[in-house]
């Protein structure tokens, strides 16, 4: 019999990291588009927007797998071998933002083009790959309980 999965670090049976994953997924699809219309429009209003955008999508991205990374540990033995894929590429992801976040510094276009759009086109990528990985750990490996 295989043994499931249960989030250590949950609220009314629902993981946290779960429910702050969203939060980082946004900011950073968001950083995406904002480069692509300020790379149209070259108005700075839009790359003052990605800057912010991935200043908050770092800070919930490193927070929600401070969780993730949490529950991750904690479940020892019955840890499904996925997770370690999802861990990599989540940890991808926050690299490739703190990079970009280092290249939106700069002034002006160079902040954007093309080097920081690249990398946000990169971390979106790196984000449906992991956030495949990730939402499939709960239909495939997590404990449920059935009711009568």
């Amino acid at each position: 019999m295989e043994r499931l999965f249960r989030p250590s670090v949950a609220i009314g049976r629902v993981p946290v990291h779960a429910m702050l994953v969203p939060f980082p997924i946004v900011c950073f699809t968001g950083a995406m588009l904002t480069d692509i219309v300020y790379a149209r429009t070259a108005a700075m209003m839009w790359t003052n927007f990605s800057a912010w955008l991935l200043a908050f999508g770092m800070l919930t991205g490193v927070i929600a797998a401070l969780f993730g990374m949490l529950d991750f540990l904690l479940a020892g033995p019955v840890r499904p071998r996925i997770g370690w894929f999802h861990w990599i590429g989540s940890t991808t992801v926050l690299v490739l933002a703190l990079f970009n976040n280092f290249v939106h510094a700069r002034d002006g276009w160079t902040s954007v083009v093309p080097t920081g759009l690249t990398l946000s086109i990169l971390t979106v990528l790196a984000l449906i790959v992991t956030g495949f990985l990730g939402h499939s750990i709960p239909y495939r490996h997590v404990a449920r309980e059935v009711a009568p």
